[in-house]
């Protein structure tokens, strides 16, 4: 008869087992969780939060991208006219395609330049309002990350982070708030206003999620934000920047595909309490509720879509959490 007051002891082995079992399963549920996520627009009716709204979209060249996912989204928002540029113009094509082939009702103008250019950043701008007599929503994505570390990183890395990351950013807020300012009742636009969204990072709010350069960049991001929203009080012109977690992009390919093949793709997002990474089409989503009039009273925000991983100080697992 077994004695129930005192049970064997789980070995080693087991205990090895049973949790081996456990993160396979946790990453079974993780992957089909993350598949829905992806194939949502698939299913899910069309929807009227972006309806007439002309938009401006930096870094939608990336197949995997924040961009593409974004532009996807917002037409299927019923975005009046998406205007989607990369510096590389590779996967332009295919995304104006898929657009025009999913959405025929809404139109898309696909344009390949340097989005730290301050001509190429005022001329879009100026060709969205003369095109379409308004501008409602500039997302400023693109960005670049670099991977040395403080004692390899030389100044010129460190100005190019500035650059494609920051300087992107200021030069659509001034561009674009310029045009949002612009009133033109005849395209129902009677009152000034506009949502500028710029793409940080969790590495610019606090350490530990990105290089130096990298880090400071989209610390410096976070800072425009703030200090646009202020720059362009009572314009109803809204400035807020996403600070994305760990996403699965193009940017961040080498690490996925590294995990995989070492057999930890599981352990990829374990330290956020949700315990995975996320996938484009989530940050799109934020991007999606910043730039409709659901965010009407969001300003000057530094949004965190990290899965909780900034909302805590590093701790040992289960001693305070």
């Amino acid at each position: 008869m077994p004695d129930f007051a005192n049970p064997p002891k789980a070995s080693k082995y087991d205990n090895t087992r049973q949790k081996t079992s456990g993160s396979d399963e946790f990453l079974k549920s993780t992957l089909t969780r993350i598949s829905r996520i992806q194939s949502h627009l698939d299913s899910a009716p069309r929807g009227a939060r972006m309806k007439g709204k002309v938009c401006i979209i930096t870094g939608t060249g990336s197949m995997k991208g924040i961009g593409r996912a974004t532009a996807l989204l917002y037409a299927h928002e019923g975005a009046a006219h998406l205007y989607l540029s990369d510096l590389d113009p590779t996967n332009l094509p295919n995304l104006e395609a898929t657009v025009k082939e999913k959405y025929p009702d809404v139109k898309v103008t696909t344009e390949a330049f340097d989005a730290a250019s301050d001509s190429h950043v005022a001329a879009i701008c100026k060709r969205a309002f003369q095109e379409e007599g308004r501008l409602d929503v500039f997302f400023a994505n693109a960005g670049w990350a670099s991977r040395d570390v403080l004692a390899n990183t030389t100044a010129e890395t460190f100005m190019q982070s500035m650059r494609i990351n920051t300087l992107s950013c200021f030069l659509a807020v001034k561009y674009a708030s310029e045009m949002m300012m612009k009133t033109n009742p005849s395209r129902g636009k009677d009152l000034s206003g506009g949502s500028i969204i710029l793409t940080a990072s969790v590495a610019g709010l606090r350490s530990g999620a990105g290089t130096i350069d990298y880090s400071a960049s989209k610390a410096a991001v976070n800072s425009l934000a703030k200090t646009s929203a202020y720059q362009l009080a009572r314009t109803n012109i809204r400035v807020n920047s996403i600070c994305p977690g760990l996403i699965e992009t193009g940017m961040t390919t080498d690490t996925f595909e590294y995990a995989k093949a070492r057999g930890n793709q599981g352990k990829v997002g374990q330290l956020n309490p949700l315990g995975r990474w996320a996938v484009a089409e989530e940050i799109a989503q934020a991007a999606l509720f910043l730039g409709s009039d659901d965010s009407s009273y969001v300003n000057g925000q530094n949004i965190a879509v990290d899965g909780g991983l900034s909302s805590s100080h590093p701790v040992v697992p289960g001693r305070w959490a």
